[in-house]
């Protein structure tokens, strides 16, 4: 019952991405200024993860020599990395249009400290096994 329901919710929420005019219909109209800085928020998240895509293929393509399944592991995380970045940049843009039109705190996430942990603990990885040339 209990994962029916968050289904359902997480299904609803996807849906509001494809319809402004959902979003639109709630509460009432924000200061403009603050509907621009939540859209900038949003094109600096996909920023963010067309950088980790383009990481990805950097890792694939300029480590050829760093072992092969630990580059497509790297490769890989970065990629999808990106993917969740982009993803959530949506869904974030969503929850807070929502909460200025209905007048409520904005919602606050772990996303940005788990994706800097993330990146920072691969970028380190990556620096170590090039340094001491961990190759096939």
């Amino acid at each position: 019952m209990i994962l029916s329901d968050g289904l359902r919710a997480a299904g609803a929420s996807v849906r509001l991405w494809f319809s402004p005019a959902r979003i639109r219909a709630e509460g009432s109209t924000p200061d403009y200024r603050f509907s621009l800085a939540n859209e900038r928020t949003f094109l600096a998240w996909l920023r963010t993860g067309l950088a980790l895509v383009g990481g990805g293929f950097a890792v694939d393509q300029f480590l050829p020599r760093l072992h092969g399944n630990l580059r497509v592991s790297f490769t890989v995380v970065l990629l999808a990395g990106g993917a969740l970045c982009a993803l959530r940049a949506v869904n974030h843009w969503v929850r807070c249009e929502r909460a200025m039109r209905r007048g409520e705190d904005l919602p606050t996430s772990r996303f940005p400290a788990v994706l800097a942990l993330a990146v920072g603990g691969l970028a380190v990885a990556v620096a170590v096994l090039a340094l001491i040339g961990w190759t096939v």
